[in-house]
């Protein structure tokens, strides 16, 4: 027995020796906080004519946590079978306490544990187009176990779906980089008998991609190698980060094989509110098409010609009906995207072939009265061709940048009109329910795609001034001798503003006084609200937001003789739910990352407050810079005239996406203003 035990201790032993010789093991600290590590990392694209492509994946992650085990409990493919055909091909699991390698699933499709490839429908929310996945279930891992994985997918993916995704975060080299360089089409083999012509992408005979050179876990080497015809012409571009990133090409016959490397990826540690990944990170774009009037051209048409925008009578019908009190060009063009915006719920169903670039029809949107942003953008340019202007559909890409190379950098479908002077007019319909906005100017700052017929380049929606989306409280308030503060203020708001301030009615209507209430009481809990009053919320097309509070706050200020101290209630943080700004942490004294806000914003504050008596000095224990710069400026004031003081500030953000050189201004205005809310006055007689 005692010889056994040993035995096992000795065969521990070395199973730990072993471990410790690998590489990733010689730098602790370069991976603390880490939960996996990817080692190999490998794509291999080959493109046919037609532009089907035929991708082969490769990975091996290295465990260095129960995290990272948790993780990847489970591979898992996403894709919609309408357009993309997947395999799980196999999946080792190379064990650090005994050397040994358990197959988990063979390239026979059976594993030494007995496992299955499970092919289900996907779990949705909102967007019911019958995404699939596959799933293996690899069990139990321990730190440093090793997991490798095979995968295969044939077909594409357009922007709304998911792109395919694989639960797993590392992988380590065994087999040469090199490899990934040369590969025939044999390489590429699939089980599949039927056509594949269903797997052919929309935009026939060209081919893009979007490669992450990045990840949420480190990284020793990614190659990623796309096999074309030479006359494909294929572009291709990083951006942002290329720290160790090679290129190489090769000429075999008709083919060129692409093949680019990156080598030690870590993580990014992300500043708070910082812009999205592929903004700032590593990225490769590529695309076979020739400049985005081609891709503008083929939006344009794959719509046209399935009849998106055709109207139906009903349709014509219900635009006569709703332009009936139109009084101008603006107000049929106001009157139809919000009744779209308002009146057709956000709702995917799939309509089958053409799923996800093909806008559904007039009938079917009109009918299910649903659909997804592409669909309510189809039904908007339907119902304004019915009313007789010139609409398109138009693709944007959400709070991501759109780089040059036309490769597919979209997620979100909006719409275009010419208005009578000629100049095209941005809508989108998803966006703005119960908005004051046609075209939200949360999506400023942002590009966006025409498809027109005589094509279009790609272009950016401009900044939307800040005075568009104010926010103003004003208020006149009086403080007794007792200290209780009595008063009125109201908040008004305007654009994106307007439905920041209008959030406390997106509940029951049963739940409105109270959310109301609510914003009173959460600066002063003792306040008692004597009225509130609203402008009407089913009204709210026909004039700004406006809230107006009667209060009183017992022992709201200290009195005492000579002195009174008090911080007027307006600067407070009223309605901090329409100043996001407020929101950003101060303390990071520093940026390197772009950051941004929802959107552009002015705040203007104002109280006029009636003393008990007359004052003839203040007290203030608070410095305040006011600042001026192109994209913050910030100014407050107080007067003293006897029995009345006068307050007043304003804060002006002139962006949505801010520059890192752009913090020291947005920081002091945003202190600037929670100090003010945050230091009493007081005054001397």
């Amino acid at each position: 027995m005692k010889k056994q035990f040993l035995l096992l201790c000795l065969l521990i032993a070395t199973a730990t020796m072993q471990a410790q010789e690998k590489d990733y093991m010689k730098e602790p600290t370069k991976y603390k906080g880490c939960h996996t590590l990817t080692t190999f990392d490998s794509t291999k694209v080959f493109m046919e004519e037609s532009g089907l492509s035929r991708v082969e994946y490769h990975k091996r992650i290295v465990m260095l946590d129960y995290e990272g085990c948790k993780a990847n409990s489970v591979v898992k493919m996403d894709y919609d079978p309408l357009s993309a055909y997947v395999e799980i091909r196999q999946v080792l699991v190379h064990r650090s306490y005994s050397g040994k390698t358990d197959t988990i699933l063979a390239e026979n499709g059976k594993g030494s544990a007995g496992s299955t490839v499970y092919d289900y429908i996907a779990p949705a929310r909102l967007i019911y187009w019958g995404a699939s996945q596959k799933m293996v279930e690899v069990g139990h891992l321990d730190p440093n176990d090793e997991l490798e994985i095979w995968t295969f997918r044939k077909g594409y993916t357009y922007a709304l779906l998911s792109g395919e995704r694989i639960t797993e975060n590392g992988k380590m080299a065994t087999a040469n980089i090199d490899a990934a360089a040369s590969f025939p089409l044999s390489a590429f083999r699939s089980p599949l008998t039927d056509d594949d012509s269903r797997y052919i992408p929309p935009m026939r005979g060209h081919f893009y991609d979007i490669v992450p050179f990045w990840s949420d876990q480190p990284v020793t080497d990614k190659v990623y190698s796309v096999n074309v015809l030479t006359s494909k012409k294929l572009r291709f571009s990083f951006y942002n980060d290329m720290t160790g990133v090679t290129m190489d090409s090769t000429v075999q016959g008709d083919r060129t094989i692409y093949t680019f490397r990156r080598h030690d990826i870590m993580p990014l540690k992300h500043e708070p509110s910082a812009l999205a990944d592929n903004d700032m990170q590593c990225k490769l774009l590529l695309s076979t098409a020739p400049n985005w009037e081609s891709k503008s051209m083929w939006f344009y048409g794959v719509n046209e010609d399935y009849g998106s925008f055709k109207s139906t009578p009903e349709v014509t019908a219900k635009v006569r009906e709703l332009l009936a009190p139109a009084k101008s060009e603006q107000d049929s063009i106001s009157i139809l995207t919000h009744w779209v915006a308002d009146n057709i719920r956000y709702c995917g169903i799939s309509m089958g072939e053409g799923e996800g670039y093909t806008l559904h029809n007039a009938e079917m949107n009109f009918t299910d009265r649903c659909g997804v942003c592409k669909d309510k953008a189809g039904m908007l340019v339907a119902m304004l061709r019915a009313a007789g202007f010139k609409s398109y559909a138009a693709m944007t890409m959400a709070h991501e940048r759109i780089d040059r190379i036309p490769a597919d950098q979209f997620n979100h479908s909006v719409c275009v009109v010419q208005r009578r002077n000629g100049q095209y007019e941005l809508l989108d319909p998803t966006w703005v329910p119960s908005v004051r906005e046609l075209w939200s100017s949360a999506e400023q700052q942002q590009g966006y795609l025409m498809g027109l017929p005589q094509g279009a380049d790609l272009m950016e929606t401009p900044v939307s001034p800040a005075e568009n989306h104010y926010v103003r409280i004003s208020g006149t308030s009086k403080i007794k001798k007792n200290g209780t503060l009595e008063g009125t203020f109201t908040v008004t708001a305007e654009g994106q503003s307007d439905a920041a301030v209008r959030g406390v009615f997106k509940a029951r209507q049963s739940e409105w006084q109270r959310n109301l209430e609510l914003e009173l009481l959460r600066i002063a809990p003792n306040a008692v609200i004597k009225k509130v009053t609203h402008t009407d919320e089913d009204r709210y097309l026909e004039q700004p937001v406006s809230i107006t509070y009667k209060y009183s706050i017992p022992d709201y200020a200290i009195v005492d003789g000579d002195n009174i101290v008090f911080i007027p209630l307006t600067a407070r943080g009223l309605y901090s739910r329409a100043m996001g700004h407020l929101h950003f942490d101060t303390t990071l004294t520093e940026r390197t990352q772009p950051f941004s806000d929802r959107c552009s914003r002015l705040v203007e504050i104002s109280e006029t407050i009636t003393l008990p008596a007359e004052y003839k000095t203040m007290d203030y224990n608070a410095h305040i810079d006011g600042v001026v710069s192109p994209a913050v400026n910030y100014g407050c004031g107080f007067r003293l005239d006897g029995k009345t003081l006068v307050f007043g500030e304003s804060a002006m953000f002139n962006k949505r996406v801010y520059d890192a050189a752009d913090w020291p201004a947005f920081r002091q205005a945003v202190a600037n203003q929670k100090k003010v809310a945050a230091t009493p006055v007081v005054l001397k007689k």
